[in-house]
């Protein structure tokens, strides 16, 4: 961990600091780079997080195999960013063990606790959130996926599509149209086991940044009610709720990716010979590398005030929204950076700089693009000014 002194800043406890240094110990001699199989990989890393007890931190209540009662924002952020600066498919098999369970943890029956969180901490069943359909992606209340009720079942009909471990996941938390009420009050959440008779796997996605991504779709696929995650028609708020609650883990990994972006960065320029003296005794080199320095702690500033803020039972919808669109837009600014400084080795495939490079680019569309987050700024602000007014 080459620069940690952030840890030491009034965010954190103590607690939060042995957690960063000992899972860069462990992520240094168990966490590998890439290999040919992305599904066989990320399996792997699920296991290996579990087995570590990492994906305890992912998952709420201590009970149900959660490292304390309630998520703990800080702590997912740092396990975000740390396993970003070693390797990007980590990040997102820690990530969605976390998202994936998100529903249960917060709204969760105990029986649905009970059967669930104990495997996703072990490393033992593969979560996914199944929220984003063709033509419902930061819409969310255009989904058109229907969940009809039919005595103690609902039956699901539609899809579902861009949703990360689809293909691998061993359960979906999905979000259906029910019909309750009009747009997003008539949705509601289900989870429905992969070997649900009715449900497939119709589409594998390849990305720029290979993880496991597929369209998902059912047919007739009956789920019991004693599945639905909170009441009928909650499943828009058991969505938002869940979001709010990983919306600034992402900003961490994409801060997480700037770091490692920087440091090879430095060790690029202090390296790299040309015209008889190092990349780094140019002026122009110096001036990039303390504008990326400075970029990176920005974002840290706004990640960890939105996670400790959390942490303290406040709302920080605003707050996550700013985390998430400064800590993308820059972390993909030094990237660029250290791309340019790497030159030409920079864009040879699989070099760490290059890696990043594509690894970034996705962060600033999913979980709410960088508009999204603007828009939600905006409308923060703007509420807040009319209740003032109306004082």
């Amino acid at each position: 961990m080459s620069d940690a002194t952030y840890l030491q800043w009034p965010f954190f406890e103590e607690r939060h600091g042995t957690l960063a240094h000992t899972l860069d110990a462990w992520a240094a001699d168990n966490v590998v780079q890439h290999g040919s199989d992305v599904d066989a990989e990320c399996r792997a890393l699920v296991r290996q997080l579990g087995q570590g007890g990492w994906l305890k931190h992912a998952v709420g209540g201590a009970a149900h195999g959660g490292a304390r009662d309630a998520i703990d924002t800080r702590s997912i952020c740092l396990i975000r960013e740390t396993l970003a600066r070693h390797n990007g498919l980590a990040d997102f098999a820690f990530a969605m063990q976390g998202l994936g369970s998100g529903a249960i943890s917060l709204a969760g029956t105990d029986a649905q606790k009970k059967a669930y969180l104990p495997r996703v901490a072990a490393g033992e069943a593969i979560a996914a959130f199944a929220l984003s359909e063709h033509d419902a992606g930061s819409d969310v209340a255009a989904m058109q996926c229907s969940a009809r009720l039919e005595g103690d079942f609902a039956v699901l009909n539609g899809s579902k599509t861009w949703i990360s471990n689809g293909g691998i996941a061993d359960f979906y938390v999905v979000f259906a149209r029910s019909g309750e009420a009009e747009g997003a009050r008539g949705i509601s959440a289900f989870i429905v086991d992969a070997t649900t008779p009715g449900f497939s796997i119709s589409e594998r996605i390849n990305l720029m940044a290979p993880h496991p991504l597929g369209t998902l779709r059912f047919d007739n696929c009956r789920i019991p009610l004693s599945q639905r995650v909170g009441g009928a028609g909650e499943g828009f708020k058991v969505a938002m709720r869940t979001l709010d609650v990983f919306r600034t883990s992402v900003a961490a990994a994409a801060l997480g990716f700037a770091r490692r972006a920087l440091d090879e960065a430095l060790h690029r320029a202090t390296t790299r010979k040309m015209f008889k003296q190092t990349l780094a005794d140019f002026q122009l080199t110096q001036a990039k590398l303390a504008q990326m320095a400075t970029t990176i702690d920005s974002s840290a500033l706004l990640v960890y005030r939105a996670a400790w803020q959390r942490d303290q039972g406040q709302n920080v919808t605003k707050e996550a929204a700013m985390a998430k669109m400064v800590s993308t837009e820059g972390a993909q600014q030094v990237i660029d950076a250290a791309v340019q400084m790497w030159g030409g080795m920079g864009v040879v495939s699989e070099v760490p700089v290059e890696r990043l490079y594509r690894e970034i680019r996705a962060l600033r569309i999913y979980e709410g693009a960088t508009e999204v987050q603007q828009l939600i700024i905006a409308r923060e602000l703007l509420k807040d000014v009319g209740h003032r007014a109306l004082k």
